[in-house]
């Protein structure tokens, strides 16, 4: 892979400033570990499937692109189906992730999901490799990171480790940063995270894709904050889900969706709601023929695919109708955006609030 990169990474970090997503402060430390660097020869571009990258001019154009690049199938297998197992993020949300940071020079930091090893180096360029800790638990994943770090210059702790354990012989941390998605906070990030510290990590639901939850930990060991937008992450790999029950296409019922527009079930405020309210269920939405779609699912045999015309349920349970009934709710209640919803992690568990911790949402 030998061109000149530096005019498409430039255009790129220019893009990502002129946007608002990159500060000032962060700018030297993407100048210094350009993202290039981190990206395996052997690279997919997640479409609809892991599509291989297999041209020099096609793999610099993927890297100078604000996308995330697959740079793992299958936990490394050659005899896999191709599904996509650790990636480089994409450039905007390693920048918003690591602004919502707000990291301070001398402040240590824990990152939990090595993957290609940029994240790591950009920390390590802004702080010093001898304030970074970061834990991956694949082996190989992890061995490839530490030499490409080391090559570009940057020597952070890199362990070989189980993430949701963190990493006890290097705490207290300042900071404890994921890059993998979680259905539930690890309490070892609190414990190990100082008083006043800070924990940035994608939090993972059934009804929503993700969304990236800042949490402040306090001294009475409790973690508390609001939601800052949505976030897109592989799952940690231990909360990978398995199988779901399968649908009885002979069940199906066709049915009205009512006066209710369906593209307003994708945001990600009613997302959150919903996700509350009926743990369990799965939602996605796309537009596979040119028409928006809508899917919902419990994991449990019951199913349904809506469209502005159309319902089709199957399963016991009515979906779209329960789904429905939540949105109402969501409405009465006002209709809050995600900044309104927050978390807070104690040693017994964590719960979802609105607007206030002493509100639980559930």
């Amino acid at each position: 892979m030998t061109e000149d990169w530096r005019p498409g990474y430039a255009a790129l970090l220019d893009a990502l400033a002129a946007s608002g997503e990159l500060p000032d402060a962060w700018r030297p430390a993407f100048d210094a570990a350009p993202r290039h660097h981190f990206i395996p020869g052997d690279i997919w571009e997640q479409r609809a499937t892991c599509v291989p990258v297999t041209t020099d001019a096609a793999w610099w154009d993927l890297v100078h692109r604000d996308v995330p690049i697959v740079t793992q199938v299958d936990d490394g297998r050659s005899d896999g189906p191709g599904i996509a197992t650790s990636s480089n993020s994409m450039p905007t949300m390693v920048a918003r992730m690591l602004t919502a940071l707000d990291v301070a020079d001398g402040q240590r930091v824990l990152e939990i999901g090595t993957g290609s090893g940029w994240n790591a180096a950009l920390l390590a360029a802004r702080l010093g490799s001898g304030n970074v800790t970061t834990v991956e638990i694949d082996p190989v994943l992890a061995e490839r990171a530490a030499k490409v770090i080391k090559e570009a210059g940057y020597s952070p702790d890199v362990v070989w480790g189980d993430g949701a354990r963190g990493w006890a012989p290097g705490a207290p941390y300042d900071r404890v940063i994921a890059t993998c998605s979680v259905r539930r906070i690890p309490y070892a990030w609190v414990r190990q995270t100082r008083p006043g510290g800070r924990i940035v990590a994608p939090l993972a639901g059934d009804f929503w894709s993700g969304a990236l939850v800042r949490l402040d930990v306090g001294g009475d060991g409790v973690a508390s904050g609001r939601f800052v937008g949505g976030a897109r992450f592989m799952p940690m790999r231990s909360e990978r889900p398995g199988p779901d029950a399968p649908v009885d296409s002979g069940t199906g019922r066709r049915g009205s969706p009512g006066a209710l527009a369906v593209g307003t079930m994708a945001g990600l405020g009613f997302a959150l709601y919903a996700g509350a309210k009926l743990p369990g269920v799965v939602m996605a939405d796309g537009t596979p023929d040119g028409g928006y779609r809508l899917w919902l699912h419990d994991r449990k045999g019951s199913a349904a695919t809506v469209t502005q015309d159309e319902v089709w349920s199957y399963g016991p349970r009515q979906l779209w109708e329960e789904v429905t009934a939540v949105h109402h709710a969501y409405v009465q209640d006002g209709s809050p955006d995600p900044g309104d919803f927050g978390l807070t992690v104690l040693p017994g568990g964590q719960r979802l609030w609105l607007r206030s911790p002493d509100t639980p949402l559930g």
